[in-house]
């Protein structure tokens, strides 16, 4: 590792260090336990955050249910996943239904919502806490289909109506300048389908490695079919790749060329003071401050993606959140001549992160 990214390493676990909050013991005192049925309900029902996420076998039930994981704190806080159909229908689920507080949602959302002419300020309505991971275009056709244009005229699947691919895909199919025969049908289906030649293409939207795509074998027939970005395309869009590392059984030594859209953690903009908005706070508190949970290995490897500080063009950040950041920006400043002191301190040697966190705090106690 080198030494910035030694630095940029040990800032992100400063913070907690210097977080007096994070960085205290919990002395808070007990609660005592509910002595009512009533208590009882109101109580869970204030700490309890629902997040509705995606399909069975997809990268948003999986990361949903790791936020589950991470983040229970017994009475405190728990995290409830809801299975959701993906990221299209998510967001009118954060906007209407009264028991969903957060979901999955994509970069290109709100550009989907403003087509309902039903809807009037959803940039008010639903807002962002994060920016997560990019979500990738895999499209799985017979050998013979080689790039997208290909696909031109004919039959393709768009996983069921109303998920995320069904929305993003047929936008990035759009852009691309592909004009296609969608149909909705659930991914298995749409797989078998494609075996038997009632279709020509099967189309994901989704964080790679999807576990249904990865769980395929594509044999001798089918393989990923390239999408190269264009310089035309919408800024909601970036370029991508599909390696052999995320799909082994499709991808050779040459990466697959393919766009991407953003994932963001979709929030219904409760207002200030409400018992809604309150347990958001606590959400905020425990996923920003406890993130270096999500990067262990056994997690997904999507999180390693994620990045605080990016912003969403065209979308408000939720309040708590951003004022989570801004305490934290001040943090970062005060703990960088420290941080300074301690590098200049330190002989130039390979080191992990546990290491560097330990060496740092035998530092500051010494001081």
């Amino acid at each position: 590792m080198s030494r910035l990214g030694l630095y940029a390493a040990l800032l992100g676990i400063a913070l907690v260090a210097n977080d007096p909050v994070a960085a205290a013991p919990d002395t808070a005192p007990v609660e005592a336990a509910p002595a009512t049925e009533a208590a009882l309900g109101e109580r869970m029902n204030a700490n309890t955050v629902t997040v509705v996420t995606g399909t069975p076998g997809g990268t948003y039930f999986r990361v949903g249910a790791e936020l589950a994981f991470v983040l229970d704190d017994g009475d405190k806080l728990r995290i409830l996943p809801m299975l959701g159909k993906g990221a299209g229908e998510n967001a009118y689920d954060i906007r209407f239904l009264k028991g969903v507080d957060l979901g999955f949602v994509r970069t290109d959302t709100l550009d989907q919502l403003r087509q309902d002419k039903r809807l009037s300020n959803i940039e008010r309505q639903i807002q962002y806490i994060a920016k997560l991971f990019d979500d990738e275009l895999h499209i799985i056709a017979p050998n013979s289909i080689r790039t997208v244009s290909d696909l031109a005229g004919k039959r393709v699947s768009f996983d069921v109506k109303g998920s995320g691919t069904d929305y993003s895909g047929r936008a990035m199919f759009r852009e691309l300048g592909v004009t296609v025969e969608g149909i909705n049908v659930d991914q298995p289906t749409a797989l078998e389908m494609l075996r038997n030649g009632e279709i020509q293409a099967v189309v994901s939207v989704a964080a790679k490695p999807v576990a249904f795509i990865a769980g395929f074998d594509p044999g001798e027939r089918f393989h990923f079919v390239t999408a190269p970005y264009p310089d035309t395309m919408n800024e909601a869009y970036v370029p991508a790749t599909l390696t052999r590392t995320d799909y082994p059984k499709f991808v050779g030594e040459q990466a697959v060329e393919t766009v991407a859209v953003g994932t963001v953690l979709g929030v219904y903009n409760s207002p200030k003071g409400s018992a809604r908005y309150e347990k958001l706070v606590r959400f905020v508190d425990a996923f920003f401050g406890q993130f270096d949970k999500f990067l262990a290995p056994q997690r997904h490897p999507k999180w390693r993606e994620v990045n605080f500080a990016a912003s969403v063009k065209g979308w408000r950040r939720f309040r708590p959140a951003q004022e989570w950041l801004d305490r934290h920006k001040e943090q970062e400043a005060a703990a960088q001549p420290d941080l300074d002191r301690f590098f200049q301190s330190q002989p130039e040697r390979p080191a992990g992160k546990e290491e560097i966190y330990q060496a740092y705090l035998k530092w500051r106690q010494a001081r």
